[in-house]
C-alpha cells in the first residue's frame, strides 16, 4: 500500500512540476480554470452528461500531453547538451501532439458550448455588475502575470 500511496505522490509532484517550470502547462491550466468557472458558476450553459465527460477528456488530453511533451524534452535535454536531428524531431513531434491534442480540444469545447443565448445571460450578468467586471479584470491580471512567470522560480533544464 505504501508504494500505491507514494506512486500518487510522484505523479502529482510530476504534474505540479509541470504547472511551476512549463509555461504553456500555466496556459492551459487557466484556460480550463476559466472555462470550468463560466460552466460550473452560472447556469447559462445547457450541456449533457456526455458533453461534460467529452469536455473532460479533450481536457485530459491536453494536460497529459504537455505533460509527456515535458518529459520528452526534458530526457532528449538528459542525453547531451549538443543538438541533435533526433533530438529536434522528438521535441518538435511532442509539441506536435501537444498541439494537436489542444486544437481539438478548442473544436469540443466550441462545438458543446456555442451557445449564443448563454452568452447573452452571461454578458447580461456582467454588464449590471460593476464589482463582476472588476474582479474579471483583476482575474485576468493576475492569470496574466502567472502565465508569464510562474510562482518566481527560474527554468533550470
Amino acid at each position: 500500500m505504501k508504494a500505491l500511496i507514494k506512486s500518487f505522490y510522484y505523479a502529482f509532484r510530476g504534474i505540479i512540476t509541470a504547472v511551476v517550470r512549463e509555461r504553456n502547462m500555466r496556459i492551459h491550466t487557466v484556460c480550463m480554470i476559466y472555462m470550468y468557472f463560466f460552466l460550473f458558476a452560472f447556469d447559462f450553459f445547457k450541456i449533457t452528461a456526455t458533453q461534460l465527460a467529452i469536455i473532460f477528456l479533450a481536457n485530459g488530453l491536453v494536460i497529459g500531453g504537455e505533460l509527456i511533451n515535458t518529459a520528452v524534452e526534458r530526457a532528449v535535454d538528459l542525453y547531451g547538451s549538443e543538438h541533435t536531428q533526433n533530438g529536434k524531431i522528438a521535441k518538435d513531434c511532442a509539441a506536435g501532439a501537444v498541439l494537436v491534442f489542444a486544437i481539438f480540444s478548442v473544436l469540443c469545447g466550441i462545438a458543446i458550448m456555442w451557445q449564443p443565448e448563454a452568452f447573452s445571460k452571461l454578458l447580461a450578468f456582467f454588464a449590471d455588475k460593476l464589482w463582476a467586471d472588476a474582479l474579471f479584470v483583476l482575474s485576468v491580471v493576475i492569470f496574466t502575470v502567472f502565465i508569464f512567470f510562474g510562482f518566481g522560480k527560474k527554468e533550470n533544464k
